[in-house]
């Protein structure tokens, strides 16, 4: 996929179809979809921003990322949602039959929403491919328990549900340790907007890079301060120079 990749910010954008993202993600390898708050982190949180580079395939999800890129450059980001990819992803029939998926989730009741939503769409997943993760300590995102279970288990897909931040890290950590090459897919939150669990995202909004606003108006509290804080991702795209890039 490297052939058709836009490097933003050090980090190669996959720049093509989503369906093309699915079938590559059939041999396996590390998917990572940075937010917008995520990537204005990348120059403070170098662990989080080695896992983005580290990552076999990276979408662009952040409508501002590609906003900010597309009005700055006369080679096009292709914008793919996170919500796209996992729409794309749980839409293709051999992905739904294999059915050979285990989850990660944050707690036992987005495990139990995540298993009814996919058990409830064609998939068969049993409650024993749904692990729950520890609070990880920020220097020591590891986890060898879960390591133990995808050996044992092999899946062929490892959905990570978990919050931006930690997510990539463990991707990259699981990548690098284990013995086989299953796909693992880091989309964070992007499964509670077709559970319910968050704003229900038109298919419209979706495409006029307006899911934060979704987010913003159900949860105000905890997504505005976020966003707002994203802002800075403009100073550092246009300030970034890749002879000074950080490592």
């Amino acid at each position: 996929m490297k052939s058709n990749v836009i490097n933003i910010l050090g980090i190669d954008f996959f720049n093509g179809h989503v369906k093309e993202v699915v079938e590559n993600l059939k041999k396996g390898g590390l998917l990572v979809v940075p937010s917008g708050p995520g990537l204005a982190s990348i120059s403070s949180d170098i662990t989080y921003y080695r896992s983005l580079k580290a990552a076999d395939v990276v979408i662009a999800d952040s409508g501002y990322m590609a906003l900010i890129w597309n009005t700055t450059h006369s080679k096009k980001v292709n914008r793919i949602s996170g919500l796209e990819f996992l729409n794309t992803f749980f839409s293709d029939e051999e992905i739904r039959k294999d059915s050979d998926i285990l989850l990660v989730n944050p707690r036992e009741i987005e495990a139990a929403l995540n298993l009814s939503y996919l058990n409830g769409n064609g998939f068969s997943v049993s409650k024993e491919n749904s692990y729950i993760a520890p609070i990880y300590g920020k220097e020591n995102i590891e986890d060898e328990a879960l390591m133990k279970l995808l050996e044992e288990k092999k899946p062929r897909y490892v959905i990570i549900n978990l919050g931006g931040g930690v997510q990539e890290i463990l991707g990259a950590y699981l990548k690098n340790n284990l013995s086989y090459k299953p796909a693992i897919i880091c989309t964070g939150a992007a499964i509670a907007f077709l559970t319910g669990e968050q704003a229900h995202i038109p298919y419209w909004a979706d495409k006029l890079f307006l899911g934060w606003l979704m987010r913003c108006i159900e949860k105000p509290k905890q997504f505005v301060p976020r966003y707002i804080n994203a802002l800075k991702l403009v100073t550092i795209m246009l300030q970034y120079n890749p002879k000074t890039q950080i490592n």
